[in-house]
């Protein structure tokens, strides 16, 4: 199929399955549109709130989040084990909506708002891993590996869209409606959220159906539940050298987050002592990250995985983090940050995060809802705790600078670049080989 596909021009084969999937393609855009608009609305709140007791509390959110997680896993196992991929996304989201009216009632009550704000921090963390990794597996198993190069950028690119219109929505509404009215906003906005999923599956199952393909009878057998034990995703892990690359993929870039995350809560902390002051503050650097990786998904994503492969989309964004760190050890500025953290993030979504969803392309479908979704909820915000603690023992205990901390990131992002490589190598190897 690789040589087949480098031999016709990069529009007519985009074309080609834009015509195939465009149904698909357009449901699944307004999904992840609804689903980071809903997210985004949410995020300054979260952000500013995280804060509120200091710098210092954040590890501590952070433990509490791998915590609840690891609470989680298992019944997120469960689930999937027994319910189909009609039933399983939907029943997860409706939860969520639920949870967003209890924390609308706390917040207009003022209900013990110390503990509040910390619950809504910890929840927001691990709602965020859970429904974008959920999406993803959804993707995976939906799209071919060959459609998905070059649509998932696009794809993403609604999710960035989402947002840019998240924060603007926070602009625009906080002063009208107050904070916790826009928690209702988002539980509204992720209700469509639901019925892109509904919408889907019933494509899927529509075009199964009234396919002559002999493959036919295994593709609706793909839609019944998955089976198999609770904690299958982390054996499958184990048992695979590949999955277990992925996994330290994902540590190191909750590692480079993580610094980055802790020298902005900083900065913002000690420059804006008001708390919506902040939350308007984290809401504009949201929305310039957004129109950066929007230009990457709509412009530079699909033709360099199609042409580069997904090796040359995965490396981007550890040379920008070492750049950046870089620069910020020799001018660990405000304005220097700002630079960074909108470019490394813009790559994250507008490269990165197409690029590793494409890596879950060869594995089974187990390992895409189960495994996939260990990595990307128990690995990362196991990454989360032990940065966390780790930057603030540099930072507290051991009293180094945001420049010297810096400078420390630059080797783990240089060796992230490189295992991000290898295992784009290995995935094209494996694609060629099917």
């Amino acid at each position: 199929m690789g040589s087949e596909e480098n031999s016709k021009p990069h529009e007519n084969s985009f074309m080609q399955v834009f015509q195939k999937e465009g149904a698909a393609f357009v449901w699944s855009f307004l999904y992840f549109f609804s689903l980071l608009t809903a997210y985004f609305i949410l995020r300054p709140i979260r952000d500013a709130m995280g804060i509120a007791s200091g710098i210092g509390f954040l590890p501590n959110l952070f433990t509490y989040t791998f915590v609840v997680m690891l609470a989680v896993m298992p019944i997120y196992g469960a689930l999937v084990a027994r319910f189909p991929r009609r039933k399983l996304i939907p029943y997860i989201y409706v939860f969520f909506i639920f949870n967003l009216v209890l924390f609308w009632y706390f917040f207009s009550n003022n209900i013990a708002m110390d503990i509040v704000a910390q619950v809504f921090f910890v929840w927001l963390s691990v709602f965020n891993v859970f429904v974008v990794s959920i999406f993803w597996s959804f993707m995976v198993d939906i799209f071919k590996s060959g459609d998905s190069k070059k649509l998932f950028g696009l794809i993403a690119s609604g999710g960035t869209i989402g947002s840019i219109v998240g924060p603007l929505m926070v602009t625009f509404f906080i002063d009208q409606v107050g904070t916790e009215s826009l928690l209702l906003i988002s539980a509204a906005i992720l209700m469509f959220a639901v019925i892109c999923v509904l919408r889907l599956v019933d494509l899927r199952h529509e075009e199964i159906i009234h396919s002559e393909d002999v493959q036919k009878e295994r593709e609706l057998e793909e839609e019944k539940a998955i089976g198999g034990g609770i904690m299958a995703g982390v054996t499958e892990i184990l048992k695979s050298r590949y999955l277990m690359g992925i996994s330290a993929l994902v540590f190191l870039l909750s590692l480079t987050a993580t610094f980055a995350y802790f020298q902005q809560g900083t900065l913002i902390y000690e420059g804006y002592p008001d708390t919506e002051e902040r939350v308007k503050v984290f809401a504009l650097i949201e929305r310039y990250v957004s129109i950066f990786a929007l230009i990457f998904q709509m412009i530079i994503s699909g033709p360099v995985l199609s042409r580069f492969g997904i090796k040359t989309g995965i490396i981007l964004l550890p040379i920008i983090t070492t750049l950046g760190f870089v620069m910020l050890s020799i001018s660990p500025t405000i304005g220097v940050f700002i630079i960074f953290q909108v470019a490394r993030r813009a790559t994250e979504y507008g490269m990165f995060v197409p690029s590793r969803e494409n890596l879950f392309s060869i594995v089974s479908r187990e390992q895409k809802y189960k495994s996939k979704n260990f990595i990307d909820t128990a690995v990362f915000r196991g990454g989360d705790v032990i940065n966390g603690w780790l930057y603030n023992g540099l930072n507290s205990v051991m009293g180094l600078s945001i420049a010297a901390i810096a400078m420390i990131g630059v080797p783990l992002a240089i060796a992230w670049g490189i295992l991000g490589w290898s295992l784009g190598k290995k995935h094209e190897k494996e694609e060629l080989g099917a």
